[in-house]
């Protein structure tokens, strides 16, 4: 059974302006001269934390984590103008160019394989290949699943909590309602229903309970840019067409991806990731028997070092 790597500290930190209202954090970590990786975070509005930068054998790579528009430390914090995945999507390559990096390996979890995966159809020569965890596609059907009906009947126990924040009347749009509420001006009023919605999230990522990964969610500053960004970008869609990845993952033909999937993820069920795997030939499915969608379960984290591993092998 593979374990993180070491604790590492960055050897270099930039701030880059991506427009006229947002500036990115970058960090750089492990060997200057090695493989470069980039690390997408979940979310949106996630941030990164210390320990993503422990999925990468610091010997062997160059590595690259950033905080996307709104979170963590990039600013203004939680903040949803020129918010978008295109936007995202720019800011990847910006940093690509700004860092002297001509290709990358790109690893990405939740939200952050969503990223990876537009990312990747849009700038297909930049990419080295792919390590993919919890396969979101951003499908309506998959919004429904989480936030209206699905997951609600393996967890009405937290279903309740979530809902709380919602009059009975607004319950048959829950996404419109917390969009409501997630952009009022009454702090308080924000803070709460961050809270709940983060929460929701934080409780059923993991099969089994683990407090560290709930009492996480629930930290203001992570509860409030994760809920506003994610309510941001699903109400709309997530900035996508209509089955956008899965009608364009043609152009990762002659791209190699490790996906890593928890069978029994609730926040992104297998379904995604099998579809993915299906529609994209030079992909690997690994799924993983005993585990949900955290990228911080044991058996997860087997399988994604084992992946970069085997990419740094590849790679070298």
């Amino acid at each position: 059974m593979r374990v993180l790597y070491p604790a590492i500290s960055p050897y270099a930190e930039h701030r880059l302006a991506a427009d006229d209202i947002h500036d990115l954090y970058i960090e750089e970590s492990g060997n200057p001269q090695g493989i470069p990786v980039l690390f997408l975070h979940g979310g949106p509005g996630g941030g990164t934390q210390p320990f993503h930068r422990c999925y990468f054998d610091p010997q062997r790579y160059r590595i690259i984590l950033f905080d996307q528009r709104g979170c963590g430390k990039s600013t203004p914090h939680a903040c949803l103008d020129n918010n978008t995945t295109p936007a995202l999507v720019q800011d990847i390559e910006d940093i690509r160019q700004y860092l002297g990096i001509d290709q990358w390996l790109v690893f990405g979890g939740s939200w952050g394989s969503t990223l990876a995966l537009v990312y990747a159809e849009t700038y297909p020569k930049r990419i080295l290949g792919l390590v993919l965890r919890g396969i979101f596609l951003c499908r309506p059907r998959e919004i429904q699943w989480f936030y209206q009906e699905g997951a609600s009947r393996l967890f009405p126990d937290y279903w309740q909590d979530f809902i709380h924040p919602i009059a009975c009347q607004e319950r048959d749009d829950l996404l419109s309602a917390y969009y409501q509420r997630l952009t009022s001006e009454d702090d308080w009023l924000r803070l709460t229903t961050a809270k709940a919605w983060s929460l929701w999230e934080g409780r059923t990522s993991n099969l089994l309970p683990n407090e560290h990964v709930r009492a996480h969610f629930v930290t203001p500053s992570i509860a409030l840019s994760l809920a506003r960004i994610e309510c941001h970008y699903f109400i709309n869609d997530s900035f996508l067409e209509e089955d956008q990845i899965l009608r364009d993952v043609h152009v990762l033909k002659n791209i190699p991806g490790i996906i890593v999937q928890g069978r029994y993820d609730v926040v992104c069920p297998m379904e995604s990731a099998w579809q993915l795997h299906k529609a994209w030939s030079s992909s690997k499915l690994n799924i993983i028997s005993d585990a949900g969608h955290a990228a911080s379960e044991k058996s997860i984290v087997n399988a994604l070092i084992r992946a970069t591993d085997a990419f740094a092998d590849q790679l070298a």
